[in-house]
């Protein structure tokens, strides 16, 4: 699961704030509907590894 794509589809906007060698550091904003969107996708993304065996 791209975590960052999901914030995206949710409608939350993600800034690149920094990269540091190979690590980067994002902030994400949106609204309280985009947090709820968010956290649905989550929870779906997880069900259906589930229902098919994965990790």
């Amino acid at each position: 699961m791209d975590i960052i794509d999901v914030a995206r589809q949710a409608g939350m906007t993600v800034v690149l704030e920094a990269r540091i060698g190979r690590q980067e550091y994002h902030s994400v904003h949106g609204s309280l509907a985009a947090l709820l969107d968010f956290a649905e996708r989550v929870r779906a993304i997880e069900e259906e590894d589930e229902a098919l065996g994965q990790d």
